[in-house]
C-alpha cells in the first residue's frame, strides 16, 4: 500500500474509508467479477514509501454494473495474484458485507467504525454450536449478556433459557420476562441427585477411605430408593435413578447395616455418613434441598417450572445460587445442568424443545485444575459442550478468566464474543480459540472500550467489532460499580444499617 495514499485517506469524510488500510480494518481487491474482502492483521514499512500489510481473507461478494458489491459470503473461491490493486472499503461496501440474511437474527449494536451499520448475531448457528462471552471485570460483560438474552427472548418469546447466576445480579434485569428462583423458592429435591452428587455432599474423607464410604453409600442409597412405593412401577432401579426416597429410610438402612457388624471399628464409615446426614438435616441453610419429612414426586412440576414448559411469554429462568452454601454450590449447578441434559436425552422421541443453559463465572465450575472439587459439575458441563448439539442443548459460558477455564470447553464454543481482556494469559487463550480469519482483530482486544466487543465464529457472517446498544435501565443487571467518591461523602443511620444487616446475616437473608 502507498504511504501517501494512506495519509490522504485519514481525513476522508467516510469513516470506513478513513479507517481502511489500518490494522484491524478491511480492504478489498477485484478478482474476475468478484470483490475479495480482507482484514489487515499487521503493517510494516517497506521500500520506496510502500507500506506492507499482512492480511486475512474473509470472504467475497459479486460486483454489480456500477462496481457495487452484493451477495457477500464467507470463504474465498479465487485468490488474487501479486500486483493486484488494493482499494479502501467504503460504508456502502460495509452495508453489503453486513446486510443481514433472512435467517433468524438479533441486532446487538453498531459495527465499528460506522455509526449506522447494525451488528447482527444469527440465533441458530450461535446457539447450536455454543457461545462464550469473555471480558475482564468491569468491561460491561453482564449488561452485554443481558442485552443479548433480552433480544433473543423478544425474538423467541416461547424459548427455554436457564441462567445460573452466582452473584444474584441478573434478577433485576429479567423481572419482566423471566422467572426468578433462589433458595426461598427453588425447592430442589435432594433425591434428584445422582450417586456422584450424593458422594460430593455426604462424603468427607479422601483416598481409600472415601472409596469404602462410597461403596457403603451406594448400597444403602439403592436400598432406600427401592423401598419407595413408586420404584416398583419403574422396574429396574439403579443408584442414579431420580426416584423419591425418604432421608429417614436412608438413615434406617445405614443403621440396620451397621447393626449387622460384629466389630466396633467397622462401624466408623456408617457413623460418618449418619452424622453428616443429621448435620445437613439440622442445618437451616440446606432447607431448599433437604426439607421436610414428606416427600412427594415433584419431578415433573420442577422440570416444567425450571425449563419454562410452557413459558407463557417468560422464557428465562434465573437461578440465583448466591444464597446456596458454598460447599454445595457446585452440586446444585451440577444437578441443574444434568437435568437439562438428561431431559434432552430422554425427550428425543417428543416434539423438540431445545434448551439454552447460560453459566456465569464458568471458570468456577470447569476450572483448568482437574484436581479441585466439584468433579460432577465439571463432567456434565464438559459433556454438554461436546455432545449437547446433538440433543438440542446449547451452552453459553461467561467468564472473566478464560485462562482458568478448561481448554476443551472453550474450544467447543463456535461463537466467541470477546470484550476487553487485560491479562496476557487470557489474551493468549482467546487467540488459541479464535478462528484464523479473526486473528487481525486480536490486537484490538486490550484496546477495546467498555461495552465494545469482537465477535467471531458461527454466529456472525464475518468477524466484527461491535459497539453494544444502550440497554434500558430497567433491563440492566445489578452489577454497576459503587462510586467511592460519592458514597464516602454521605453519612447517617449507620446504626440502623448495621442492625438490619446483622439481622439478615444471622437469618441468612430472612
Amino acid at each position: 500500500m502507498d504511504f501517501e495514499r494512506l495519509q490522504m485517506l485519514v481525513s476522508h469524510a467516510d469513516p470506513s474509508v478513513a479507517m481502511s488500510g489500518q490494522v484491524g480494518s478491511q480492504v478489498k481487491m477485484m478478482v474476475g467479477s468478484s470483490w475479495l474482502i480482507a482484514n489487515v492483521r499487521t503493517l510494516q514499512t517497506g521500500n520506496d514509501g510502500k507500506v506492507l500489510g499482512q492480511i486475512d481473507f474473509l470472504g467475497e461478494g459479486q460486483s454489480g454494473a456500477n462496481g457495487r458489491m452484493s451477495n457477500f459470503r464467507r470463504g474465498v473461491t479465487r485468490y488474487p495474484i501479486p500486483g493486484c490493486e488494493v482499494l479502501p472499503v467504503t460504508t456502502d461496501d460495509m452495508r453489503a458485507i453486513f446486510a443481514a440474511a433472512d435467517d433468524p437474527h438479533v441486532e446487538i449494536g453498531t459495527v465499528y467504525p460506522t455509526d449506522d451499520i447494525r451488528g447482527t448475531l444469527y440465533i441458530d448457528p450461535m446457539l447450536s454450536k455454543h457461545f462464550a462471552v469473555l471480558g475482564s471485570t468491569g468491561t460491561g460483560k453482564s449488561t452485554s449478556v443481558s442485552l443479548i438474552l433480552h433480544r433473543i427472548s423478544q425474538y423467541s418469546p416461547e424459548g427455554h433459557i436457564v441462567m445460573i447466576d452466582p452473584h444474584g445480579e441478573y434478577s433485576a434485569a429479567f423481572k419482566s420476562c423471566g422467572e426468578l428462583f433462589n433458595v426461598d423458592n427453588l425447592q430442589l429435591p435432594y433425591w434428584l441427585m445422582n450417586f456422584e452428587e450424593h458422594c460430593e455432599v455426604l462424603l468427607t474423607t479422601d483416598g481409600s477411605e472415601r472409596q469404602r464410604d462410597a461403596d457403603i453409600l451406594a448400597k444403602c442409597l439403592l436400598a432406600a430408593r427401592t423401598k419407595s412405593k413408586q420404584s416398583e412401577q419403574f422396574g429396574k432401579v439403579t443408584v442414579d435413578s431420580p426416584i423419591p426416597y425418604l432421608l429417614t429410610d436412608l438413615v434406617s438402612v445405614i443403621t440396620t447395616e451397621m447393626g449387622k457388624l460384629d466389630r466396633a471399628g467397622d462401624t466408623t464409615p456408617y457413623q460418618r455418613l449418619k452424622n453428616k446426614l443429621d448435620e445437613i438435616r439440622a442445618d437451616p441453610r440446606y432447607t431448599f434441598m433437604f426439607s421436610g419429612m414428606l416427600v412427594s414426586d415433584s419431578m415433573a412440576s420442577f422440570i416444567a417450572k425450571l425449563f419454562r414448559l410452557p413459558s407463557h411469554g417468560r422464557p428465562i429462568s434465573i437461578v440465583d445460587v448466591s444464597g446456596v452454601p458454598s460447599e454445595v454450590t457446585s452440586v446444585v449447578v451440577s444437578v441443574l445442568a444434568r437435568m437439562v441434559f438428561d431431559y434432552a436425552i430422554w425427550s428425543r422421541t417428543e416434539a423438540q424443545r431445545p434448551i439454552l443453559l447460560v453459566c456465569e463465572e464458568a471458570h468456577r465450575y470447569v476450572p483448568k485444575d482437574e484436581t479441585s472439587g466439584g468433579q460432577a459439575v465439571r463432567k456434565i458441563l464438559e459433556r454438554i459442550a461436546k455432545e449437547g448439539r446433538k440433543y438440542g442443548v446449547s451452552l453459553g459460558l461467561i467468564t472473566q478468566r478464560p485462562s482458568d477455564l478448561a481448554e476443551g470447553v472453550l474450544s467447543q464454543c463456535g461463537t466467541i464474543i470477546s470484550m476487553r481482556l487485560n491479562n496476557d494469559r487470557d489474551q493468549a487463550c482467546v487467540r488459541a480459540a479464535m478462528p484464523e480469519g479473526a486473528r487481525g482483530f486480536l490486537d484490538a482486544i486490550p484496546a477495546l472500550r467498555n461495552r465494545e466487543c469482537i465477535v467471531c465464529g458461527e454466529g456472525v457472517a464475518i468477524p466484527i467489532r461491535v459497539r453494544f446498544d444502550d440497554l434500558e435501565p430497567e433491563k440492566r443487571p445489578a452489577s454497576s460499580d459503587p462510586s467511592f467518591a460519592t458514597s464516602w461523602r454521605e453519612h447517617g443511620d449507620e446504626e440502623g444499617i448495621i442492625q438490619r444487616t446483622v439481622k439478615r446475616w444471622r437469618g441468612h437473608g430472612k
